[in-house]
């Protein structure tokens, strides 16, 4: 006669070591998984701007490469700082990223802003640098040189008028500057954006602009504005003829813009490491490159996290010092 035997109970150690594993494995699971899903770009600025374009293209260009789909969504307001603090206060999973840019080093000595640009992000790398501030005039007036307008202005103070976009902007952040190392008093009249300030230097509005390349070489070669100057370290390959500022006696004189990528802060090491390769092999590629040179974008060298977060903290070292010439001083985060 034989007896059926009950099956074993497992140990309660047993039990409680397999649930340990489970939990622990599971962000491993998730990290290793990702993406399972779209991924969102949140721009901070308006379609269209300078921001914009390289985001989608590399959107575009990249979602082949992690195979999921990556979703560009404009969050424009408070000169980036709407979009940005939505992305500071998002899950920090890998799959709400933000397109930041120059914005976010000049912001925080201008206006309230609630998070640090640099710490309390994950930086993943730069998208592009450049493109540089071109100073441009009225091709009508009889300014041909940087040196004639400047002379005109000290002759005539508050005469010249110059197109800005805004108290945190590049082009009156470079107005300031000029005006400091020149002793001018150029005036600054706000815009909307460096495009429509360059439109009202071709109409006479207004006498001159500093405005993004992108902006002002169309327009200097179609004999709309005569451009004087490039504000950039310097000069372009697409434009060799064009001095520096710092050539022309006005050292210290850059405002290139960048654009790159971020994650919440606290995202899983793996996640910014797979976003960082895919990021690079997306933005050497010859497609992307060909996008964003008649942009007057670069494409950065040695690409890496740290290597961003360093040159983002040089940055707003350097955005601090210019906001001084203007009365502005770095404030905290007002979290």
């Amino acid at each position: 006669m034989t007896t059926n035997a009950l099956p074993r109970r497992p140990s309660l150690g047993l039990f409680f070591a397999t649930l340990v594993a489970v939990v622990l494995a599971a962000p491993s699971a998730r990290t290793q998984a990702y993406p399972s899903r779209p991924v969102t770009f949140v721009v901070p600025f308006a379609p269209g701007g300078l921001s914009d374009v390289p985001a989608r293209v590399l959107a575009a260009e990249m979602q082949d490469r992690i195979g999921q789909p990556i979703v560009v969504e404009n969050k424009p307001g408070a000169s980036g700082v709407t979009g940005a603090t939505s992305v500071w206060r998002a899950e920090p999973d890998g799959y709400t990223l933000l397109v930041n840019a120059l914005a976010d080093v000049q912001n925080l000595h201008y206006i309230p802003v609630p998070y640090n640009a640099v710490t309390d992000f994950a930086l993943i790398g730069q998208i592009t640098e450049g493109p540089p501030l071109v100073l441009i005039v009225n091709a009508n007036l009889p300014y041909k040189s940087v040196a004639e307008l400047v002379a005109d202005a000290k002759t005539n103070p508050n005469k010249v008028s110059f197109g800005t976009s805004g108290p945190a902007s590049s082009p009156v952040i470079a107005v300031t500057q000029l005006n400091a190392l020149a002793g001018t008093k150029i005036v600054d009249v706000p815009y909307r954006g460096s495009g429509q300030a360059a439109v009202a230097v071709v109409t006479g509005e207004i006498q001159g602009a500093f405005v993004f390349y992108s902006n002002a070489k169309p327009l200097s070669d179609d004999g709309k504005v005569r451009a004087l100057a490039v504000a950039g370290a310097q000069r372009l390959a697409s434009w060799p003829d064009i001095p520096t500022m710092g050539e022309l006696g006005f050292p210290g004189f850059d405002h290139r813009g960048f654009v790159g990528l971020a994650a919440p802060g606290k995202t899983p090491a793996p996640i910014i490491a797979f976003l960082n390769k895919h990021l690079n092999d997306t933005i050497n590629s010859a497609s992307f490159r060909g996008r964003m040179e008649p942009l007057g974008m670069t494409i950065p060298v040695d690409n890496t996290p740290e290597k961003f977060a360093a040159y983002m903290r040089q940055e707003m070292a350097r955005q601090a010092e210019l906001a001084k010439l203007s009365g502005h001083s770095p404030m905290e985060p007002k979290r």
